[in-house]
Protein backbone atom coordinates (compact mmCIF):
# COMPACT_ATOMS: atom_id res chain seq x y z
CA UNK A 1 0.00 0.00 0.00
CA UNK A 2 0.99 3.94 -0.31
CA UNK A 3 -0.48 7.39 -0.10
CA UNK A 4 -1.04 7.76 3.50
CA UNK A 5 -4.52 9.17 5.19
CA UNK A 6 -5.41 11.03 8.32
CA UNK A 7 -7.82 9.42 10.17
CA UNK A 8 -9.64 9.89 13.75
CA UNK A 9 -10.75 7.32 15.41
CA UNK A 10 -13.65 7.03 18.28
CA UNK A 11 -14.69 4.63 19.97
CA UNK A 12 -16.39 3.82 23.79
CA UNK A 13 -14.32 1.90 26.80
CA UNK A 14 -16.20 -1.24 27.50
CA UNK A 15 -15.31 -0.26 31.03
CA UNK A 16 -18.14 2.96 30.33
CA UNK A 17 -15.33 5.14 31.32
CA UNK A 18 -16.26 7.49 28.28
CA UNK A 19 -15.10 8.11 24.77
CA UNK A 20 -11.78 8.12 23.53
CA UNK A 21 -10.67 10.32 20.19
CA UNK A 22 -7.30 9.93 18.31
CA UNK A 23 -5.72 11.38 15.36
CA UNK A 24 -3.40 8.99 13.49
CA UNK A 25 -1.80 8.84 9.64
CA UNK A 26 -1.56 5.68 8.10
CA UNK A 27 -1.28 3.90 5.08
CA UNK A 28 -3.61 1.13 6.09
CA UNK A 29 -0.69 -1.44 6.03
CA UNK A 30 1.88 -0.01 8.57
CA UNK A 31 1.09 3.10 10.84
CA UNK A 32 2.98 5.60 10.19
CA UNK A 33 2.30 8.12 13.03
CA UNK A 34 -0.08 8.37 16.07
CA UNK A 35 -1.13 11.64 16.57
CA UNK A 36 -2.66 13.86 19.75
CA UNK A 37 -5.68 12.09 21.94
CA UNK A 38 -8.84 13.52 23.63
CA UNK A 39 -10.75 11.17 26.04
CA UNK A 40 -14.07 12.55 27.33
CA UNK A 41 -15.71 11.03 30.44
CA UNK A 42 -19.08 9.66 30.40
CA UNK A 43 -21.36 11.39 33.20
CA UNK A 44 -23.55 9.61 35.78
CA UNK A 45 -26.57 9.51 33.70
CA UNK A 46 -24.81 8.37 30.43
CA UNK A 47 -23.44 5.70 32.16
CA UNK A 48 -27.15 4.46 33.37
CA UNK A 49 -28.53 5.23 29.40
CA UNK A 50 -26.17 2.44 28.59
CA UNK A 51 -26.43 0.11 31.04
CA UNK A 52 -30.16 0.15 30.54
CA UNK A 53 -29.63 -0.40 26.40
CA UNK A 54 -27.08 -3.18 27.67
CA UNK A 55 -29.86 -4.60 29.51
CA UNK A 56 -32.48 -4.37 27.05
CA UNK A 57 -30.09 -5.86 24.46
CA UNK A 58 -29.15 -8.71 26.42
CA UNK A 59 -33.36 -9.66 27.36
CA UNK A 60 -33.76 -9.52 23.73
CA UNK A 61 -36.31 -6.14 23.70
CA UNK A 62 -35.15 -4.70 20.52
CA UNK A 63 -37.25 -1.59 20.28
CA UNK A 64 -36.60 -0.88 23.94
CA UNK A 65 -36.58 2.73 24.16
CA UNK A 66 -33.53 2.05 26.65
CA UNK A 67 -31.59 1.19 23.31
CA UNK A 68 -32.82 4.24 21.69
CA UNK A 69 -32.41 6.76 24.26
CA UNK A 70 -28.40 5.41 25.01
CA UNK A 71 -27.77 5.16 21.24
CA UNK A 72 -28.83 9.08 20.83
CA UNK A 73 -27.44 10.07 23.34
CA UNK A 74 -23.87 7.90 22.79
CA UNK A 75 -23.84 9.57 18.96
CA UNK A 76 -24.10 13.10 20.56
CA UNK A 77 -21.10 12.33 23.18
CA UNK A 78 -18.89 11.16 20.45
CA UNK A 79 -20.10 14.22 17.95
CA UNK A 80 -19.15 16.36 20.93
CA UNK A 81 -16.12 14.73 21.56
CA UNK A 82 -14.81 15.22 17.66
CA UNK A 83 -15.78 18.69 17.85
CA UNK A 84 -13.96 19.39 20.72
CA UNK A 85 -10.69 17.06 19.53
CA UNK A 86 -10.66 19.33 15.99
CA UNK A 87 -11.21 22.96 18.09
CA UNK A 88 -8.73 22.15 20.83
CA UNK A 89 -5.91 20.10 18.59
CA UNK A 90 -6.70 23.52 16.01
CA UNK A 91 -7.12 20.52 12.81
CA UNK A 92 -9.05 21.81 9.96
CA UNK A 93 -11.71 18.93 8.66
CA UNK A 94 -10.51 19.25 5.44
CA UNK A 95 -7.19 17.47 7.03
CA UNK A 96 -8.75 14.72 7.90
CA UNK A 97 -9.85 12.42 5.76
CA UNK A 98 -12.20 10.06 7.17
CA UNK A 99 -13.44 8.99 10.97
CA UNK A 100 -13.38 5.64 11.89
CA UNK A 101 -16.38 4.66 14.46
CA UNK A 102 -15.91 1.49 16.75
CA UNK A 103 -19.17 2.35 18.35
CA UNK A 104 -20.18 1.21 22.16
CA UNK A 105 -21.37 -2.69 21.98
CA UNK A 106 -24.18 -3.53 24.03
CA UNK A 107 -24.74 -6.98 22.65
CA UNK A 108 -22.24 -9.44 21.04
CA UNK A 109 -22.92 -13.46 20.10
CA UNK A 110 -20.95 -15.50 18.33
CA UNK A 111 -22.08 -17.83 15.56
CA UNK A 112 -23.12 -21.46 16.46
CA UNK A 113 -23.75 -22.60 13.49
CA UNK A 114 -25.95 -21.78 10.35
CA UNK A 115 -29.08 -22.31 12.59
CA UNK A 116 -27.93 -19.11 15.35
CA UNK A 117 -25.74 -16.77 13.21
CA UNK A 118 -23.79 -14.52 15.20
CA UNK A 119 -24.98 -10.74 16.12
CA UNK A 120 -22.75 -7.87 17.02
CA UNK A 121 -25.18 -4.65 18.35
CA UNK A 122 -23.47 -1.24 18.65
CA UNK A 123 -24.87 2.14 19.77
CA UNK A 124 -23.31 5.09 18.23
CA UNK A 125 -24.78 6.10 14.50
CA UNK A 126 -22.09 6.61 11.86
CA UNK A 127 -24.37 8.53 9.37
CA UNK A 128 -24.98 10.86 11.89
CA UNK A 129 -21.06 11.58 13.13
CA UNK A 130 -20.66 11.99 9.20
CA UNK A 131 -23.42 14.50 9.07
CA UNK A 132 -22.65 16.21 12.30
CA UNK A 133 -18.81 16.48 11.74
CA UNK A 134 -19.37 16.86 7.85
CA UNK A 135 -16.21 14.78 7.92
CA UNK A 136 -16.89 10.88 6.05
CA UNK A 137 -17.21 8.01 8.14
CA UNK A 138 -16.52 4.20 8.22
CA UNK A 139 -18.57 2.31 10.94
CA UNK A 140 -19.78 -1.17 11.42
CA UNK A 141 -16.68 -3.28 10.44
CA UNK A 142 -17.50 -6.52 11.66
CA UNK A 143 -20.99 -6.37 9.44
CA UNK A 144 -19.57 -8.03 6.70
CA UNK A 145 -17.44 -10.69 8.61
CA UNK A 146 -20.62 -11.84 10.58
CA UNK A 147 -22.89 -11.75 7.20
CA UNK A 148 -20.52 -14.60 5.79
CA UNK A 149 -20.63 -16.33 8.87
CA UNK A 150 -17.70 -15.27 10.61
CA UNK A 151 -16.99 -14.61 14.49
CA UNK A 152 -17.43 -10.83 13.61
CA UNK A 153 -14.31 -10.52 16.37
CA UNK A 154 -11.56 -9.63 16.60
CA UNK A 155 -10.88 -7.19 14.75
CA UNK A 156 -7.31 -5.67 15.92
CA UNK A 157 -5.24 -8.18 14.28
CA UNK A 158 -4.34 -6.49 11.70
CA UNK A 159 -4.05 -3.01 13.61
CA UNK A 160 -1.70 -4.85 16.07
CA UNK A 161 0.13 -6.04 13.25
CA UNK A 162 0.68 -2.53 11.70
CA UNK A 163 1.70 -1.38 15.37
CA UNK A 164 4.32 -4.37 15.91
CA UNK A 165 5.78 -2.97 12.27
CA UNK A 166 5.62 0.54 12.99
CA UNK A 167 8.15 0.06 16.34
CA UNK A 168 11.67 1.44 16.26
CA UNK A 169 12.86 -1.02 17.62
CA UNK A 170 11.16 -3.99 15.53
CA UNK A 171 11.00 -6.94 17.30
CA UNK A 172 13.10 -10.11 15.17
CA UNK A 173 10.34 -12.98 16.41
CA UNK A 174 7.00 -13.70 16.82
CA UNK A 175 5.39 -11.50 19.19
CA UNK A 176 1.54 -12.42 20.95
CA UNK A 177 -0.68 -9.86 22.24
CA UNK A 178 -2.52 -10.36 25.06
CA UNK A 179 -5.45 -8.89 25.68
CA UNK A 180 -6.72 -10.29 29.49
CA UNK A 181 -10.18 -9.49 29.60
CA UNK A 182 -12.92 -11.80 30.42
CA UNK A 183 -10.88 -14.58 28.71
CA UNK A 184 -7.13 -14.27 27.79
CA UNK A 185 -7.15 -13.36 24.08
CA UNK A 186 -4.46 -13.53 22.10
CA UNK A 187 -2.86 -12.28 18.83
CA UNK A 188 0.03 -13.91 17.41
CA UNK A 189 2.01 -12.06 14.93
CA UNK A 190 4.67 -14.67 13.09
CA UNK A 191 8.29 -12.49 12.06
CA UNK A 192 7.13 -10.19 9.00
CA UNK A 193 3.85 -12.34 8.88
CA UNK A 194 1.85 -11.04 5.81
CA UNK A 195 -1.96 -10.98 7.15
CA UNK A 196 -3.33 -13.73 6.15
CA UNK A 197 -0.82 -15.68 8.72
CA UNK A 198 -2.36 -13.36 11.54
CA UNK A 199 -3.41 -15.84 14.23
CA UNK A 200 -6.37 -15.05 16.98
CA UNK A 201 -7.77 -16.88 19.61
CA UNK A 202 -8.63 -17.60 23.41
CA UNK A 203 -6.06 -19.09 25.50
CA UNK A 204 -8.17 -19.96 28.31
CA UNK A 205 -10.17 -18.24 31.22
CA UNK A 206 -8.57 -14.67 32.17
CA UNK A 207 -9.88 -11.86 34.98
CA UNK A 208 -13.49 -13.04 34.93
CA UNK A 209 -12.90 -16.15 36.63
CA UNK A 210 -10.62 -14.63 39.33
CA UNK A 211 -12.84 -12.19 40.08
CA UNK A 212 -15.60 -14.43 41.11
CA UNK A 213 -13.45 -16.16 42.99
CA UNK A 214 -12.79 -13.24 44.99
CA UNK A 215 -16.70 -12.58 45.02
CA UNK A 216 -17.40 -16.44 46.66
CA UNK A 217 -14.43 -15.87 48.91
CA UNK A 218 -15.58 -12.32 49.84
CA UNK A 219 -11.85 -11.74 49.43
CA UNK A 220 -10.57 -8.07 47.77
CA UNK A 221 -6.78 -8.99 47.75
CA UNK A 222 -5.60 -9.90 44.46
CA UNK A 223 -2.26 -10.88 45.40
CA UNK A 224 -1.46 -14.18 45.17
CA UNK A 225 0.46 -14.98 48.30
CA UNK A 226 -0.87 -18.55 49.04
CA UNK A 227 0.54 -21.74 47.78
CA UNK A 228 -0.17 -23.21 44.32
CA UNK A 229 -1.76 -26.86 44.30
CA UNK A 230 -0.49 -28.99 41.78
CA UNK A 231 -3.22 -31.30 41.91
CA UNK A 232 -5.74 -28.43 40.96
CA UNK A 233 -3.57 -27.20 38.46
CA UNK A 234 -3.07 -30.81 36.64
CA UNK A 235 -6.75 -31.16 36.79
CA UNK A 236 -7.77 -28.10 35.35
CA UNK A 237 -5.24 -28.65 32.44
CA UNK A 238 -7.25 -31.34 30.97
CA UNK A 239 -9.59 -28.90 30.37
CA UNK A 240 -11.07 -30.10 26.51
CA UNK A 241 -11.04 -26.40 25.42
CA UNK A 242 -7.42 -26.50 25.94
CA UNK A 243 -6.73 -28.96 23.87
CA UNK A 244 -7.91 -27.32 20.77
CA UNK A 245 -6.29 -25.95 17.96
CA UNK A 246 -6.73 -22.31 17.85
CA UNK A 247 -8.70 -20.05 16.27
CA UNK A 248 -10.91 -20.97 19.02
CA UNK A 249 -12.81 -18.57 21.14
CA UNK A 250 -14.56 -19.23 24.95
CA UNK A 251 -16.49 -17.13 27.00
CA UNK A 252 -16.60 -16.46 30.81
CA UNK A 253 -18.68 -19.51 31.65
CA UNK A 254 -16.84 -22.10 29.84
CA UNK A 255 -14.72 -22.45 32.87
CA UNK A 256 -15.55 -23.30 36.78
CA UNK A 257 -14.04 -22.79 40.02
CA UNK A 258 -14.93 -26.47 40.76
CA UNK A 259 -11.49 -27.65 41.50
CA UNK A 260 -10.00 -25.08 43.61
CA UNK A 261 -13.03 -25.11 45.77
CA UNK A 262 -11.68 -26.98 48.81
CA UNK A 263 -8.40 -24.74 49.11
CA UNK A 264 -7.56 -21.59 51.33
CA UNK A 265 -8.18 -19.08 49.69
CA UNK A 266 -5.13 -17.30 49.20
CA UNK A 267 -4.27 -20.67 47.29
CA UNK A 268 -7.16 -20.86 45.64
CA UNK A 269 -6.01 -16.88 44.11
CA UNK A 270 -2.17 -18.31 43.61
CA UNK A 271 -3.73 -21.42 41.63
CA UNK A 272 -6.15 -19.53 39.47
CA UNK A 273 -3.32 -16.88 38.71
CA UNK A 274 -0.77 -20.10 37.73
CA UNK A 275 -3.34 -21.67 35.45
CA UNK A 276 -4.22 -18.72 33.57
CA UNK A 277 -0.33 -17.88 33.09
CA UNK A 278 -0.41 -22.27 31.99
CA UNK A 279 -3.06 -22.18 29.26
CA UNK A 280 -1.39 -19.18 27.44
CA UNK A 281 2.61 -21.49 27.99
CA UNK A 282 0.00 -24.66 26.31
CA UNK A 283 -1.43 -22.82 23.63
CA UNK A 284 1.85 -22.17 22.10
CA UNK A 285 2.13 -25.74 21.55
CA UNK A 286 0.15 -25.13 18.51
CA UNK A 287 2.26 -22.53 16.84
CA UNK A 288 4.92 -21.84 14.50
CA UNK A 289 7.12 -20.90 16.81
CA UNK A 290 6.67 -19.75 20.52
CA UNK A 291 6.56 -15.45 20.87
CA UNK A 292 9.99 -14.38 22.03
CA UNK A 293 8.02 -11.24 23.80
CA UNK A 294 3.80 -10.69 25.09
CA UNK A 295 2.42 -7.36 24.63
CA UNK A 296 -0.38 -7.19 27.42
CA UNK A 297 -3.14 -5.06 27.82
CA UNK A 298 -6.70 -4.71 29.04
CA UNK A 299 -7.73 -4.96 32.72
CA UNK A 300 -5.88 -7.68 33.83
CA UNK A 301 -3.01 -5.80 33.21
CA UNK A 302 -3.36 -3.76 35.65
CA UNK A 303 -3.24 -6.14 38.13
CA UNK A 304 0.13 -6.39 39.01
CA UNK A 305 0.36 -9.95 40.44
CA UNK A 306 -1.03 -11.24 37.46
CA UNK A 307 1.78 -9.39 35.52
CA UNK A 308 4.30 -10.78 37.55
CA UNK A 309 3.07 -14.47 37.22
CA UNK A 310 3.39 -14.24 33.57
CA UNK A 311 6.55 -13.49 33.60
CA UNK A 312 7.16 -15.92 36.29
CA UNK A 313 5.88 -18.46 34.00
CA UNK A 314 6.29 -17.88 30.56
CA UNK A 315 9.47 -18.55 28.76
CA UNK A 316 9.23 -14.70 27.13
CA UNK A 317 9.60 -11.17 27.74
CA UNK A 318 6.37 -9.45 29.40
CA UNK A 319 5.91 -5.90 28.25
CA UNK A 320 3.11 -3.21 28.77
CA UNK A 321 2.16 -1.25 25.41
CA UNK A 322 4.07 1.83 26.82
CA UNK A 323 7.06 -0.32 27.23
CA UNK A 324 6.73 -1.13 23.26
CA UNK A 325 5.71 2.99 22.67
CA UNK A 326 2.30 2.12 22.41
CA UNK A 327 -0.57 4.24 24.08
CA UNK A 328 -2.61 1.61 25.92
CA UNK A 329 -5.75 4.12 26.71
CA UNK A 330 -6.41 4.96 23.21
CA UNK A 331 -5.83 1.45 21.46
CA UNK A 332 -9.29 1.16 20.35
CA UNK A 333 -9.76 4.60 18.94
CA UNK A 334 -6.36 3.87 17.04
CA UNK A 335 -7.78 0.77 15.63
CA UNK A 336 -10.96 2.18 14.36
CA UNK A 337 -9.38 5.07 12.51
CA UNK A 338 -6.72 2.12 11.23
CA UNK A 339 -9.57 -0.12 9.94
CA UNK A 340 -11.15 2.96 7.82
CA UNK A 341 -8.15 3.81 6.12
CA UNK A 342 -7.82 0.06 5.41
CA UNK A 343 -11.91 -0.30 4.58
CA UNK A 344 -11.19 2.87 1.95
CA UNK A 345 -8.26 1.47 0.09
CA UNK A 346 -10.61 -1.89 0.02
CA UNK A 347 -7.82 -4.05 1.89
CA UNK A 348 -9.40 -7.20 4.05
CA UNK A 349 -10.46 -6.57 7.79
CA UNK A 350 -10.63 -10.06 8.74
CA UNK A 351 -9.45 -12.98 7.80
CA UNK A 352 -9.65 -17.12 8.57
CA UNK A 353 -7.63 -17.36 11.07
CA UNK A 354 -8.58 -14.22 13.12
CA UNK A 355 -12.52 -14.52 12.73
CA UNK A 356 -13.05 -17.96 10.95
CA UNK A 357 -14.22 -15.86 7.73
CA UNK A 358 -14.47 -18.14 4.90
CA UNK A 359 -12.39 -16.28 2.74
CA UNK A 360 -10.17 -12.38 3.39
CA UNK A 361 -13.10 -10.22 3.93
CA UNK A 362 -13.65 -6.30 3.37
CA UNK A 363 -15.65 -4.69 5.70
CA UNK A 364 -16.98 -1.26 7.33
CA UNK A 365 -20.42 0.79 6.07
CA UNK A 366 -19.39 3.82 4.22
CA UNK A 367 -21.36 7.18 4.91
CA UNK A 368 -19.77 10.31 2.92
CA UNK A 369 -20.32 13.38 4.92
CA UNK A 370 -22.32 16.65 3.57
CA UNK A 371 -20.86 18.83 0.93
Amino acid sequence: MSNTLKAIGVASRASLEGIDVTLIETDGDVLIEAGPALHAPFSRDMKIFVRRAEKAAREGRDGAADIGKAGGEVTKAMVSAVENFLERENIKRKDVDVIGVGGHSILFRAPAGAEAPGLSWRIGDGATVAEETRIDVVCDFEKADIAAGGRGAPLSPTFFRALVASMADNPQCPVGILDLGDAVHVVYAPENAPPTDLLAYDAGPGVALLNEWAQFRRVTDDAPAGDISDEALRMMALHPYLRLAPPKFTDRYKFSLDHILKLPSTDGAATLYAHIADCIAQSETFLSEPPGGYIVHGRGAQNAALMAILRDRLEADIATPEDAGWRSETLNAECAAFLAVRSLKRAPLTYPKTTRAPTPLLGGVFHRAPV
